[in-house]
């Protein structure tokens, strides 16, 4: 049985960045981008549309939800789209496997440095992090990668969030004696990390060693644990203010 609290209707299209007459507060907003070569695959989506669209589609409803915020429709643009100033926000996912050419390396710094947000998500172990390290170093060189400490205004702006729960991809659940359901593997320590400007604003949020996105787009499957999904509309949510106000 699906979860009723989500009253999800049908999942709307997902488009570029043209043809929206409405006007809302906030868009999510998925960038688009080319998969390095040696994760290319010769059918199917590119890895920046992991998850999608579910998971833009029920965290976007569950915005509206649990906040004033009126969302508009689900957008996805590439960094060479200079509509791309418009939105405070961006996610992208799959982070140690794009493919960011030059001039795109430039846009990404250029939106940062403006004031833009950027939330990565879904990328595990040494080599991933290390992959994504080593962009980030061309996008915003010399910048440290920090840990989020508890007290950041990121951890307490609409929720207050204490606990450091790892928020796994469905593929690590397994089911346990009495329909009870296990967490694998659990010797990966979950990690939010941040780049920030040289003002102390948070630029780059970064979930490592988890996958939110996958907390979102599974939120009404009664096997993927409510309180994993909860702490993804928590953090979600909160990156969004922070976004937003600062």
């Amino acid at each position: 049985m699906r979860r009723p609290w989500l009253f999800l209707a049908a999942l709307p299209l997902l488009a570029g960045l043209g043809g929206f007459p409405e006007k809302a507060e906030f868009y999510f907003l998925r960038l688009e981008y080319k998969d390095a070569s040696f994760v290319r695959r010769p059918w199917g989506r590119g890895w920046w549309m992991q998850d999608m669209p579910e998971a833009e589609v029920h965290f976007s409803q569950g915005i509206e939800r649990l906040t004033r915020i009126h969302v508009g429709d689900c957008r996805h643009t590439p960094l060479t789209d200079n509509r791309i100033y418009e939105y405070p926000w961006i996610y992208a996912t799959q982070v140690a496997w794009w493919d960011l050419s030059e001039p795109e390396v430039l846009k990404l710094r250029d939106y940062l440095d403006r004031g833009g947000f950027l939330v990565v998500d879904d990328f595990h172990g040494d080599r991933d992090w290390q992959l994504f390290a080593a962009s980030m170093a061309r996008v915003l060189p010399g910048k440290a990668i920090l840990d989020i400490e508890d007290s950041n205004p990121v951890m307490n702006l609409v929720f207050d969030i204490k606990e450091r729960t790892f928020i796994p991809g469905l593929r690590h659940l397994r089911r346990g004696p009495g329909g009870t359901t296990t967490v694998q593997p659990t010797a990966i320590p979950p990690t939010w990390r941040a780049i920030y400007d040289d003002q102390g604003r948070m630029q780059v949020a970064i979930n490592f060693n988890m996958d939110i996105g996958d907390a979102w787009e599974h939120a009404d499957l009664p096997e993927y644990p409510e309180q994993m999904t909860s702490l993804s509309y928590r953090f979600g949510i909160n990156y969004i203010l922070y976004s937003m106000t600062h």
